[in-house]
């Protein structure tokens, strides 16, 4: 029998925040309208970070206001901060995607906060999600290496997780911001994280900078994660991390889980058209591998 797996789907959001051309609304609810058709369930659809630091994301109410009514699909904002989770509860988004930074350097240029103070922004927003009746997750960035600062020291995110899971947390996530993990370490943290957290539901977000991306995809999924953040194309980044190149190709991670025997609940063609769409929208071929190969030959060409 295959393995569910859930692909939360980050290319409205994270695909588009790095990218020098902004995407106007429309196209936006277009992309995101295709990943529904292609199977996503869970998208982070915006960022509510000032447009004067992330001009990619200006439009975040305009976005959320036009998504299609769909019960069965999770639309995710970011908040970083309290006018940024102002906002978000003035429109219909069904999650709040709440960032801390294992790196103090980091986190300062992310969004001008200290580690410790990204951890507590991040318990006092939840609080207030709570009380809207939203769900939330949080997300700890560069969890893996900082840009900045080098190595981050497993310990660290492990006492930030600590730290929200004692505050009622439900989901979080740790991302390699930057690119830097390789498959073993990946295998340690999570594998702590199962072991110490087992009320936690775990998910991963990769960049594939060094090319590592899918090998950490993987390992997680070896040490019990439950969710992957991929983004269709393999576009996207962070504004604030040098250097730190798209994410996980979706179609890339589709095609090897579902080989692997995972059920991910997309269709791989329809995410592959996806992919030439966007090439096409956005004039460049995009890093994803499996869109210029296509998926498992059928034998049709013997």
């Amino acid at each position: 029998m295959s393995r569910p797996i859930e692909i939360l789907d980050a290319t409205a959001r994270d695909g588009l925040q790095n990218e020098s051309r902004i995407f106007s609304t429309g196209e936006k609810l277009d992309l995101i309208g295709r990943a529904v058709a292609a199977g996503a369930r869970r998208i982070e659809v915006a960022s509510f970070a000032h447009p004067k630091y992330v001009p990619q994301m200006a439009d975040a109410e305009a976005v959320i206001a036009g998504l299609p009514d769909r019960p069965d699909v999770t639309y995710t904002g970011l908040v970083m901060n309290e006018r940024g989770m102002d906002r978000a509860l003035k429109t219909t988004v069904d999650e709040i995607g709440l960032v801390a930074c294992a790196s103090d350097t980091f986190a300062t240029k992310n969004q001008n906060q200290t580690r410790e103070s990204s951890v507590e922004m991040s318990i006092a927003m939840a609080e207030k999600a709570r009380a809207a009746g939203l769900t939330y997750n949080v997300t700890i960035a560069t969890g893996f290496g900082c840009p900045f600062e080098g190595e981050v020291p497993e310990d660290i995110v492990i006492g930030m997780i600590d730290r929200f899971a004692r505050a009622g947390f439900r989901e979080v996530a740790v991302a390699d911001t930057i690119g830097v993990a390789n498959p073993w370490q990946v295998a340690s943290m999570f594998e702590r994280i199962a072991r110490d957290f087992p009320q936690l539901s775990v998910r991963a977000h990769f960049h594939n900078t060094r090319n590592t991306g899918l090998a950490n995809v993987h390992a997680a999924l070896q040490s019990g994660v439950a969710t992957i953040d991929a983004s269709i194309g393999g576009i996207g980044g962070c504004p604030f991390a040098p250097n730190a190149t798209g994410n996980v190709p979706s179609e890339d991670v589709i095609y090897m889980l579902e080989r692997g025997g995972y059920d991910t609940g997309y269709d791989l063609d329809a995410v592959i058209d996806t992919v030439q769409w966007l090439s096409e929208v956005m004039e460049k071929t995009l890093p994803g591998m499996v869109s210029k190969a296509g998926g498992f030959p059928t034998g049709d060409l013997a």
